[in-house]
């Protein structure tokens, strides 16, 4: 891609500043990977068995309450570790570049929220695991991936409705003109909404954001106040009309299904790996009592079964994500608007128009800003073309 293509999208300071911003975002990125697997190594391989001998000895023979136990602290001791990082990326950098809002405070109080119910959902999550474990033997991993196949469909469901409030002020919109666009672009479509919805946003960011949420009856349409107030109505309607493609092309469903593959793929190599790392442990194998010492190590397995396969789900999003885009511009032949929408994203969040190649294939769910908008160049060579 050439710089005059990037030029087009941001003038040379806002550029050299989305370049410098988003190569020190992908350094901590990388950054925290690595803490990830470090930490995690260690807790497998020389914190585990200790702790759980540890806590043995002070009484917690029920074999839940333990497990229950090993997790808090394994999970609150990586809190402790990557709490510079997640400071530094998420609060200090963000400022540097004027793209966060948030008081210090106001951050310290979502970051402990945030991470609240991780241990509360993982706690829950894990007990339901080593249960799945225990009494299924050799084929949890086969049960264990129907589980997180209907956990998916639940979180799809509820995640609009009790997630996402729990951060942001979400509230209906009011604006009638802008809905009666919105039902014309999603007609003979099958997209059912329960509404569209307004994501008080700014109060914290300057970044932009939209998104298709929920299922069945929850399923909405949630645009960030940021670019309600930013964006004109044509640029608007575009970018609903691409939330609209990913309804007309089942990719909610494609990646639940995808998902389902993955956890299959992902329990069963961690149930051949704890199989046989047990057994350099114990002289028998037995699932039924599978030791509660195996967490960090089953929590390490997932996180590099993931990471491996995360730019094969990224490509395939990428995908899902142009045909999202065609979609937009067939429904609405506005390519002007969806050039302008896709500018003042770039502006906004700071975007790198034209990162590397390999980062943009190994670590991005969506396609580079330049990409997308030469496709655009595309799609209306394509129509003055036609007859």
């Amino acid at each position: 891609m050439s710089t005059t293509t990037e030029a087009e999208i941001l003038d040379s300071s806002e550029l050299a500043e989305a370049k410098e911003y988003n190569r020190a975002e992908f350094r901590c990125d990388l950054l925290d990977r690595g803490i990830d697997l470090a930490y995690l190594s260690l807790a497998s391989f020389l914190l585990a068995i200790p702790l759980d001998h540890w806590l043995l000895a002070r009484g917690w023979e029920q074999r839940t309450m333990r497990l229950c136990l090993m997790y808090a602290i394994i999970t609150l001791l990586h809190m402790v570790v990557s709490f510079p990082l997640s400071l530094y990326s998420g609060h200090l950098l963000e400022h540097r570049y004027q793209l966060s809002r948030q008081t210090f405070g106001g951050w310290l109080w979502r970051y402990f929220k945030r991470n609240l119910i991780t241990l509360l959902m993982g706690t829950l999550l894990t007990v339901v695991l080593y249960q799945i474990i225990w009494r299924t033997g050799p084929l949890w991993w086969l049960v264990a991936a129907a589980a997180y196949f209907g956990l998916s469909i639940l979180l799809g469901q509820l995640a609009p409705v009790l997630l996402l409030p729990l951060f942001y002020k979400i509230e209906r919109c009011d604006d009638a003109a802008m809905q009666d666009r919105f039902g014309k672009l999603a007609q003979g479509t099958g997209l059912s909404l329960e509404g569209v919805y307004r994501m008080s946003m700014s109060d914290e960011t300057a970044k932009a954001n939209a998104m298709l949420a929920g299922l069945g009856a929850t399923r909405r349409v949630i645009l960030g106040d940021t670019l309600l107030d930013g964006f004109e109505a044509n640029e608007i309607d575009v970018i609903f009309a691409h939330e609209v493609g990913h309804h007309v092309h089942r990719h909610v469903t494609k990646l639940i299904a995808i998902g389902l593959a993955y956890s299959l793929a992902g329990f069963f190599v961690c149930d051949q790996l704890i199989h046989s790392w047990v057994l350099q442990h114990s002289d028998t194998m037995s699932y039924a009592d599978l030791p509660v010492y195996t967490l960090p190590l089953l929590t390490l397995v997932t996180t590099i079964f993931f990471m491996l396969v995360e730019p094969v789900q990224n490509a395939l999003s990428r995908h899902f994500e142009r045909q999202a885009d065609t979609y937009a511009l067939e429904r609405t032949h506005d390519v002007p608007a969806y050039r302008s929408a896709f500018k003042k994203l770039a502006r906004l969040n700071k975007a790198d128009p034209d990162p590397h190649p390999w980062e943009v294939f190994l670590f991005h769910s969506h396609p580079p800003i330049a990409a997308r908008l030469q496709m655009a160049d595309a799609f209306a060579a394509r129509e003055i073309s036609s007859p």
